[in-house]
């Protein structure tokens, strides 16, 4: 066993997680990841808040060992989302947008652990300052929305500035890696599109296949989608995404799918057009963007659909369980370690 500050405080075996990705992240996969000794997310973000009570109660019932919950946190009910982790007992919140300090105190308060995702150390610097448990510092090599430095030199300078845990995302797949990310002086690894290609994950056979079919440069990071930097397959679709039309449409799609109302993606909409150079098209589709993906990892529908992916899809060729994914990065992390000292 490898024990890091971060498996000490969240009380897992192995410093491995499985993040929150929309679509894909549910009950069975959360579960299986935490029951296998790393830490498994549930996705809340394209969840109502009664989808989200239910998959709690689910991975609760498949397994006692502590699991995460992924927030969307400018959605109109955080506040209820954030009650139900707190009165489920929910070990960990990590956050699909930027979190607000008022949650991560309250959530803190309630002795609830909080990790946002950063792409830049002055984040990490900042989130680190509103009292957040440990960060995911994820470089450009990792998948959906994504930063343009490499995890090589964003995740050693994220350990170097703060001092929480930090986990490296971005290219890990492997024990290798996850030797390479504690040298850096993290805490562990985070990984998405390793567990979205195992036996639990709910994605369609066929996208899983096209996922494996996809060599390293078989990814395009554009934004094209919502107007920031996100990696994903490159497929027909991509060229089609800047329509107004179809973003309106979609809009009030993901409005019905999750509870979220009118007011609340205008008010995101306004905000995100404030504050960058977007067209009002790439602000609709910040709002509902996960239609995209849920088009190909829930209905298969890769002519309308958006393949968030790392890089690191281009080195997978197999569908194993989630627990001998945690099993093989162990075994091959001890093995590596064991190599080091004989030098």
């Amino acid at each position: 066993m490898i024990a890091t500050a971060f498996t000490e405080r969240v009380g897992i075996r192995h410093p491995i997680v499985q993040t929150g990705m929309g679509w894909v992240a549910g009950a069975r996969l959360a579960s299986a990841a935490s029951a296998a000794g790393g830490l498994g997310i549930i996705a809340a973000a394209t969840m109502t808040l009664a989808e989200l009570r239910v998959a709690i109660n689910e991975v609760q019932a498949r397994t006692d060992a502590p699991f995460g919950v992924n927030l969307r946190t400018d959605q109109d009910d955080v506040g209820d989302r954030v009650q139900l982790l707190i009165d489920r007992g929910v070990k960990l919140a990590s956050f699909a947008t930027a979190p607000r300090e008022d949650l991560i105190k309250q959530l803190r308060d309630a002795g609830v652990i909080t990790m946002p995702t950063v792409g830049a150390v002055r984040h990490a610097e900042k989130m680190a300052g509103w009292g957040v448990d440990a960060v995911i510092a994820q470089g450009h090599e990792g998948g959906g929305h994504t930063g343009p430095v490499a995890t090589t030199l964003l995740l050693p300078a994220v350990t170097n500035a703060v001092d929480i845990p930090v986990l490296g995302a971005g290219g890990f797949y492997d024990g290798r890696g996850l030797v390479a990310a504690l040298a850096y002086g993290a805490a562990g690894i985070a990984m998405g599109t390793r567990f979205l290609l195992t036996r639990e994950s709910t994605v369609p056979e066929s996208v899983k296949q096209v996922y494996l079919d996809t060599p390293v440069t078989g990814t395009v990071v554009t934004t094209a989608i919502d107007g920031v930097p996100q990696r994903v397959i490159q497929t027909p679709a991509i060229g089609r995404l800047g329509n107004l039309p179809r973003a309106v449409v979609n809009a009030a799609r993901f409005r019905r799918l999750t509870g979220a109302s009118l007011s609340s993606l205008l008010r995101e909409g306004r905000a995100m057009r404030r504050s960058g150079e977007r067209t009002w098209a790439q602000v609709v589709m910040a709002a509902n963007a996960p239609m995209l993906t849920r088009q190909a990892m829930v209905n298969g529908r890769l002519d309308a659909g958006i393949l968030p992916t790392g890089q690191v899809v281009g080195v997978i060729d197999s569908l194993p369980s989630v627990a001998e994914v945690i099993d093989a990065v162990m075994v091959e992390a001890e093995a590596t370690l064991a190599g080091l000292r004989s030098l």
